[in-house]
């Protein structure tokens, strides 16, 4: 389906996606989403249960996520596969930050981490009615893979404790690292042998059966192992008994001015959500052709959050991963989540007390082998041979999160996208042209030294609008030029506006101040290629007057007869 050309067109079943997708449902579809749903459930329930437990919560509240959060997102999401959830992202970042806003109480964690989740769902209303959906764009690829590559380390450095059976602790990565190997003389070796094995039966059995509830099998196992074999009295710690039933749905327990730091940890989840969302949502809308609407994505979000935070989980998004497996299960539409829920629903009901004696090392098995994805070196280091700036964008991304954290890892990189984004627009490559050999056109001579460059004439062509952070820049590499050249044989400069798409008040003083200089040196400006609404600006604040005409037929060939031409 084709978006409308324009919101104006949009009608109120524009923003409630099921009219849309449900018009056009097939009964051929129904079967597919039905067996998605199950193995999206039996997907979700050993993932939920090890991310609840890196979020410091109770294992049950990472189910709450999903069955809850995927309802939501089934009502205001504009895409038919994405999977929501909890993320191991998220996670950490809850676990790294409410800790110290709870101050050691339990109940207060988990209200928090709740009100989180509020938070979220009315900062998606909020983006979504200011249109903010575009800013996500300025946190850029290279940066992402170094946050990801940050974020997984991280993860994995709080799960290695939990597989080797000692305590851990530490505020960061290298302190929990440092930490970790202070420990490893007292690790408990029947509980690293359980968490190997989990590893090595879900890395094996995702290479030799991809796609289907690997872990959940790897947990099913696990839990018969430690039953027959008597793990928990070996000193094997399990998740002990999870509490059958529903989520209660409830409000807020806490108001927004009662929790210092609130919104910024809300942000920040928010960011995560929607980038990796959007992301994956992509991925699937590209694959079977239907239009995928970002601003939209920001009320799926919210409602995906605030049906969570009702039954007192915690953020929930997309995943890239739970989205695969919701795709290679068959899912055409949003039900195959309400199909999921279903499923995870009947699980808390009658299944609760077989996740017993499932050991935690399984569970670190379960988050370790996630998260292996995310580890993308080979991304960095391509980014090393092929764009040095997009290399040191990665790094300073992976490095605040190992420092820092994920919260304050992922407004750095925020700020850092930002930053780079100024740095590179600041410094735009000045082109100075000369003639093709044998011809009658024109390059740049750096690229081209062959070129030949005119005598008693400079031409430049900047290539980036002309916006007040480069225009200095722009005419300090002017100015250069011509102290490098035989000044006194200069006497004509051509700029070249072919490649500047925009320019602003800033640019044209600039182009003031060039002709102010050049004509103290009897040197003529002249100005070529100005797309028309940048002829509009010069001829309104008299650039015209100084550089003899602005008309969109003057080319360089013309303007360089007319020069010679001149007494």
């Amino acid at each position: 389906m084709d978006l409308p050309k324009h919101p104006k067109a949009r009608t109120w079943p524009w923003w409630f996606p099921p009219s849309r997708w449900l018009a056009e449902y097939q009964p051929s579809w129904l079967l597919g989403d039905i067996i998605a749903g199950v193995t999206l459930a039996a997907y979700a329930i050993p993932v939920s249960l090890a991310y609840a437990g890196l979020a410091g919560l109770p294992p049950q509240v990472g189910v709450y996520g999903y069955l809850l959060g995927g309802l939501g997102y089934a009502l205001l999401g504009s895409s038919r596969q994405l999977a929501i959830g909890p993320t191991s992202a998220i996670s950490l970042m809850i676990a790294g930050t409410v800790g110290a806003m709870a101050d050691g109480d339990a109940q207060r964690y988990a209200q928090i981490a709740s009100l989180v989740a509020f938070t979220v769902a009315a900062l998606c209303l909020f983006a979504w009615l200011l249109r903010l959906s575009a800013l996500v764009k300025l946190i850029s690829d290279s940066i992402l893979v170094g946050f990801k590559a940050g974020a997984g380390l991280t993860i994995a450095m709080t799960q290695l404790p939990t597989l080797f059976g000692v305590g851990g602790g530490g505020h960061n990565f290298l302190d929990r690292a440092w930490t970790f190997l202070g420990q490893l003389g007292q690790m408990h070796y029947v509980v690293l042998i359980v968490g190997v094995v989990a590893i090595g039966l879900i890395v094996l059995g995702e290479r030799l059966l991809p796609g289907k509830p690997i872990a959940l099998g790897v947990v099913t196992l696990a839990i018969i192992a430690a039953t027959v074999l008597g793990l928990p009295a070996l000193g094997v710690p399990t998740t002990g008994e999870i509490p059958a039933g529903l989520p209660a749905v409830a409000g807020p327990a806490l108001r927004l001015r009662d929790v210092e730091g609130i919104l910024p940890l809300a942000a920040g989840c928010l960011l995560l959500a929607y980038i990796e969302g959007v992301s994956a949502a992509r991925t699937f809308a590209a694959k079977h052709g239907y239009a995928l609407d970002p601003r939209q994505e920001l009320l799926g979000i919210g409602a995906a959050n605030l049906a969570a935070a009702i039954g007192q989980g915690y953020p929930v998004a997309g995943g890239l991963s739970q989205s695969a497996v919701n795709d290679k299960a068959g899912a055409r539409t949003p039900l195959a989540l309400v199909f999921a829920s279903i499923t995870l629903a009947l699980c808390l009901l009658f299944l609760t007390g077989l996740l017993e004696n499932l050991p935690k090392a399984v569970l670190a098995a379960v988050v370790l082998t996630a998260v292996y994805g995310l580890l993308d070196f080979p991304a960095l280091l391509r980014m090393w041979r092929l764009s040095r700036l997009d290399f040191y964008a990665a790094a300073i991304a992976l490095g605040a999160v190992l420092l820092l954290g994920i919260l304050q890892g992922i407004l750095l990189a925020a700020l850092a996208s930002i930053l780079l984004l100024l740095a590179w627009v600041s410094r735009p490559h000045v082109a100075f042209l000369g003639r093709i050999p044998g011809t009658n056109n024109f390059s740049d001579l750096e690229r081209h030294p062959e070129n030949e460059p005119l005598p008693g004439v400079i031409i430049f062509r900047p290539e980036a609008s002309l916006i007040y952070v480069n225009a200095d820049a722009v005419m300090e590499s002017v100015l250069n030029r011509l102290r490098e050249a035989d000044a006194p044989a200069i006497r004509l400069t051509v700029c070249d506006l072919s490649a500047a798409p925009y320019l602003d008040l800033a640019g044209a003083r600039m182009l003031h101040e060039l002709h102010a200089e050049l004509a103290s040196r009897d040197i003529a400006l002249r100005i070529i290629g100005a797309h028309g609404s940048l002829r509009d600006l010069l001829r309104a604040d008299g650039v015209e007057l100084k550089v003899g005409g602005l008309g969109r037929a003057a080319t360089l060939d013309s303007v360089l007869r007319a020069h010679v031409q001149q007494p």
